[in-house]
């Protein structure tokens, strides 16, 4: 074996095996969330349709709850009625050939493309405020009843028993007594049913974790049982929480929807995607491409979110051969 046998690389740095090089938790993570060609679809389809509940009404030619109206030769005021969806210059209405309405309108003259975003979006915000604040108290309620168990978990899991029993429908019956209709009503309503299954995924990791080599140094070092829990445990628990409100906001939003359809949700002029679908629904034999807006979107949310749940969740938790 001679010297010419072997040639020194000089033109380039290696220090860092770049086939083998060091690969953060979250970098990984996003590497096989964007491998999935189905959650990538969810969070294009997400986002496209958050995209249109932000820009929509603000870019519209009509504001949500504007009623749509043109003075006719006798000065009478005509109002653009149940119009079907049409582009300027393509209808045969007399009074209003000149304007668009991609959806139309409904019975009350006002543009359901305006309407139909306003509704997503007043949708989506009650899904996020709910499902965050649900997650702040049934991430914080789960950790503290795994981790002190005994008697605290005994009676933090009897509570919880308790508050699952009692039918949804119930619950909001009583809210709708003591509360007027509105955004309140069905916030406070997704506020009391959607933690409970937070606070079980949080329990059932802090149960999993509190015994860990970490857990015990800490408490040996005289740290506090709050200082563990929310300093040492949650960091650890963060990604099937994530999981679980990615699968939680599609059920706020059809939660929503429903309360709303039923007549206990938004009030008019205000619109959601549930108060939407409820108007179409009652004109479905005369009008129904009134009501077909809303529940597009419905479906498209649903779908979009329940793919992105689906995506964090294996890639949170890779197979083998997806390594």
């Amino acid at each position: 074996m001679n010297k010419s046998d072997f040639e020194f690389i000089t033109d380039r740095d290696i220090s860092v095996d770049e086939n083998f090089s060091s690969q953060g938790y979250w970098k990984g993570v996003a590497v096989h969330f964007f491998r999935n060609k189905f959650a990538v679809t969810g969070l294009i389809l997400v986002t496209v349709i958050i995209f249109f509940a932000i820009f929509a009404p603000i870019v519209s030619t009509y504001s949500y709850d504007e009623i749509v109206a043109v003075t006719d030769s006798t000065g009478n005021e005509v109002i653009a009625k149940s119009l079907e969806p049409q582009f300027s210059g393509s209808s045969s209405e007399n009074f209003f050939a000149d304007k668009t309405f991609l959806f139309g309108t409904d019975d009350m003259g006002r543009d359901l493309w305006t309407r139909t975003w306003q509704g997503a979006r007043v949708s989506l915000i009650i899904a996020f405020v709910a499902i965050f604040i649900d997650m702040i108290i049934g991430t914080s309620y789960g950790l503290i009843s795994g981790y002190f168990g005994g008697a605290v978990d005994h009676v933090l899991q009897r509570f919880i028993e308790i508050a699952g029993s009692i039918p949804t429908l119930v619950i909001i019956s009583i809210l709708a007594i003591f509360m007027p209709k509105g955004i309140g009503l069905v916030i406070a309503s997704l506020l009391i049913t959607e933690w409970i299954g937070m606070s079980k995924i949080a329990r059932a990791e802090c149960l999993k974790l509190k015994e860990r080599e970490y857990v015990l140094a800490s408490r040996t070092l005289g740290a506090g049982s709050f200082h563990i829990i929310f300093k040492q445990i949650l960091p650890n628990t963060i990604g099937p929480i994530i999981t679980q409100v990615m699968f939680s906001i599609p059920v706020a939003i059809f939660t929503e929807a429903f309360l709303s359809f039923v007549g206990v949700g938004i009030v008019l002029p205000q619109c959601s995607i549930g108060s939407l679908i409820e108007a179409g629904f009652n004109n479905i034999t005369i009008f129904p491409y009134q009501i077909l807006p809303p529940i597009c979107v419905l479906a498209i949310l649903m779908l979009g979110f329940n793919l992105i749940g689906d995506g964090f969740r294996e890639a949170l938790a890779p197979k083998i051969e997806d390594m």
